[in-house]
């Protein structure tokens, strides 16, 4: 059973989070896609493969997000990103960590290079979705969804079962966080695993994930027949043999 925790930070901000506190050991950080929580099946799996290997482990829920505080309407890449770098800097500390991004929570994995080069050992994406905000969603909304957006600055956007509120605030907050265009000098291991069946983001963006990354160690990992999620036993097992090739370069 996980055990959840709240991260003061401050009076009226708190975020909710699992972890395996170690003082000096190799910690693995995961950070959830868009509008996910960390109820689900892949921090889970990671924090027991953690447990398992007595290594250090912490999954956030960004504001809004969750069961953690804040108006997820009010969030936006950049203040998902503070909230992971905070939570970092609190809770793992000086350790070095192994990264993994599932969707936007890669996007938001590639901020944090700036604020924590030298402890990063690993990187691993999953159905990463660098850029979405513009790539996958602004450029492909009809022009009435648009000017819903520019007008009224919200336009609640249905997928399948989920319903996304996009905030015109939001669309202009991703374009100030562009990623794309970078060059990351680090020559960690740099593992993207992506679905076949994916129909949310295509391959194609884990492969610009990699571009960024010019002296790493690289790998792509097709699953096939894998959807955006990747989260059921055997993708599950797939992504942890990954993880696993990159803890054990480090131990």
């Amino acid at each position: 059973m996980k055990k959840f925790k709240y991260l003061k930070i401050s009076n009226s901000k708190k975020l909710r989070y699992i972890d395996n506190y170690f003082k000096k050991k190799l910690y693995i950080i995961f950070l959830p896609g868009f509008m996910s929580d960390i109820d689900g099946k892949k921090p889970t799996a990671f924090k027991n493969y953690a447990v398992k290997n007595k290594l250090g482990f912490l999954a956030i829920e960004y504001s809004g997000h969750g069961k953690s505080s804040g108006s997820f309407t009010k969030g936006n890449i950049t203040g998902w990103s503070i909230d992971a770098k905070n939570s970092i800097k609190k809770i793992v500390k000086k350790n070095k960590f192994i990264l993994i991004g599932s969707s936007m929570g890669a996007w938001i994995a590639v901020n944090q290079f700036k604020h924590f080069k030298n402890q990063i050992l690993g990187f691993v994406g999953i159905g990463s979705a660098p850029e979405f905000l513009e790539r996958l969603m602004w450029k492909k909304f009809p022009k009435k969804t648009k000017n819903e957006i520019i007008t009224k600055g919200l336009s609640v956007i249905k997928n399948g079962k989920y319903k996304y509120p996009i905030t015109a605030q939001l669309i202009k907050d991703g374009r100030k966080n562009k990623i794309l265009s970078k060059k990351l000098r680090s020559k960690i291991k740099v593992i993207m695993v992506h679905g076949n069946k994916d129909e949310v983001v295509p391959v194609s963006f884990s492969r610009k994930i990699l571009s960024i990354f010019p002296n790493a160690q690289k790998k792509l990992v097709i699953i096939r027949s894998g959807d955006h999620s990747l989260s059921n036993r055997n993708h599950l097992r797939k992504i942890i043999k990954e993880l696993n090739n990159i803890v054990k370069d480090i131990v």
